[in-house]
Parts: C-alpha cells; structure tokens; sequence
C-alpha cells in the first residue's frame, strides 16, 4: 500500500506573479491531475489537447473561460465544474480581485497541448 492517494490541494498551489505555474499532483498512464492558482491579471492562453479532455474544478475565485478560437468566453467560478473535450479550445482569464483556484484532470495523460491563436476578427459585433 506505497501508494499515494489522498492529496492536500493547498501543498501544489503556488502563486507566482509571472505566468500561473501547472503543478502536478499525481501522473498516471490514465491521467494527469495538475493544481491552478491563476492571480488577479493573469491567464492560462487558450489552447486545446487534440487527444483529450480537460475537465476542471473550481475551487475558488472566478474567471473568464475561452469557449473557442474566436476568443468567445463564459464566466466560471467557484463550484463549477468545466470540461473541454477532445481538441475544445479552452484558457482562462482571471480579471477579479481574488485569485482563480482549480484542479484540472487530462485524460489520458498523453493528451497533447497545442497552443491556439485567438483570431479577434472572428467575433461578431455586439
């Protein structure tokens, strides 16, 4: 029974004032469970796993999700659960006052991770 299977979140969390820091709590063949702390200001840039789902929950705080490439996005905040799946464009703005505080679980753990331009010129005028 070596096995680690009960974590403490607030031990991964690391607030950095440069970009939020992907802390991994646990990495299997399944799976990749990484802890956010995105601060006031910051982003996670809108990018996509074109072999996987992203599924986060939020912790605390609130922000700004990317819906797609268009830089269309939809509020998030404590107590939701989010999924991006399989090559979904998702990121995170946090424009508040109080830091954004989630776990996300890629699955598989071989996913991928591309980074996705926004094109701007894509969203319709309000």
């Amino acid at each position: 029974m070596g096995t680690v299977r009960v974590f403490k979140s607030a031990q991964f969390l690391q607030p950095t004032d440069e970009e939020p820091i992907r802390s991994v709590v646990t990495e299997s063949k399944a799976a990749v469970v990484v802890a956010w702390y995105v601060k006031p200001g910051q982003t996670i840039p809108a990018h996509c796993h074109p072999n996987g789902q992203d599924t986060w929950t939020i912790l605390a705080g609130s922000g700004d999700y990317y819906l797609d490439q268009a830089g269309i996005t939809t509020p998030i905040a404590a107590g939701d659960i989010v999924i991006a799946p399989i090559g979904s464009v998702h990121g995170v703005v946090n424009p508040g006052d109080e830091p954004l505080i989630f776990i996300s679980v890629v699955t598989p753990a071989d996913a991928g991770y591309q980074l996705v331009a926004l094109d701007e010129s894509l969203i319709l005028p309000s």
